[in-house]
């Protein structure tokens, strides 16, 4: 009987180790690249809003500020508003959402209207583009040029009333075209049209144009493809410009003073006023409020349309 040849055993000194995993090495490397932009975003937003914070507690009288804590800031914004009575606080706050509701009336249609022609009815990329850089134009210049080269045109002796007292259709210059709401409303839209019409437009060239054609072939209507194709698409593109239009209005006061006449009260002007008498730890206060104010809307904005989702 002959014996059976056993196979030599591998030799164990010789493991191969596993590679090294590369999942710590880009993750560091995300690291890295994010760096700068959270470095920008800690020094030009959370630091600033932490300083107005703490400067919102301390005290002051008309000749110094106190770093001492207290509430009173926070108190004196809400005086009054437990009564019957609205008090100033409140009712500043209704007239500059008062604005913020006309603005987004005007702004909404306006702005899809014109991101729905450049993006469906302009074949051209080039033109296309022009069309789009045409619209930022204005921002080629100041926003006080662009809203006081509406005083020639609304004022009492302006182009406006001039030529209806020309045509017989007036006798008397009409007073509410400057220095009114009107005139903030118009400024308002003319200074942040574009703000909704840029982030409708993204939305818009991002629909694939087979969907329409679907719907199309499907027998739906031009009614019923808008209604229900484009603007759900076009929701992401509409809450941004949404929230862009309401953050301008809610906080500018250059605006509302130059149109209005220093006559309109807003949340924006009451604080430029505050600062203007030195009451910084006051203004600090409104600033707070008005950011809470602000973020409690963009919350609800965000309720309604789940932006993570949509885009």
């Amino acid at each position: 009987m002959t014996d059976l040849a056993l196979p030599a055993s591998a030799p164990t000194d010789r493991i191969v180790k596993p590679a090294a995993p590369a999942r710590p090495r880009r993750r560091t490397r995300a690291y890295l690249q994010a760096a700068p932009l959270t470095l920008v975003f800690l020094i030009f937003l959370v630091v600033p809003l932490v300083l107005t914070g703490i400067v919102s507690l301390w005290e002051y009288n008309e000749y110094e500020i106190i770093p001492a804590l207290t509430l009173q800031n926070y108190l004196d914004v809400f005086d009054g508003c437990l009564s019957a009575d609205l008090c100033t606080t409140v009712r500043t706050y209704l007239s500059t959402v008062k604005f913020v509701v006309l603005t987004l009336a005007i702004t909404l249609p306006l702005g899809f209207a014109i991101a729905y022609f450049l993006a469906f009815h302009i074949r051209s990329g080039t033109v296309r583009m022009g069309l789009f850089l045409l619209c930022t134009i204005p921002f080629w210049t100041s926003n006080v040029i662009r809203m006081i080269s509406w005083i020639p045109l609304l004022g009492r002796n302006g182009l406006i009333n001039d030529t209806l007292r020309t045509l017989g259709l007036i006798r008397e210059p009409i007073e509410g075209l400057l220095y009114s709401d009107f005139a903030v409303v118009l400024a308002f839209v003319h200074l942040d049209t574009v703000f909704m019409i840029v982030p409708i437009f993204n939305s818009l060239a991002r629909i694939d144009r087979r969907l329409i054609e679907a719907a199309r072939d499907g027998g739906a209507s031009g009614a019923q493809i808008l209604w229900n194709v484009i603007l759900p698409l076009a929701k992401p593109g509409i809450a941004i410009g949404t929230i862009f239009v309401t953050t301008l209005v809610m906080g500018d006061f250059v605006t509302v003073g130059v149109m209005g006449g220093q006559q309109i009260a807003s949340v924006g002007k009451v604080i430029q006023v505050q600062m203007a008498y030195l009451q910084f730890p006051a203004a600090a206060a409104n600033a707070m409020v008005l950011l809470a104010a602000v973020l409690l809307m963009i919350l609800g904005l965000t309720r309604m349309i789940d932006l993570r989702r949509e885009l």
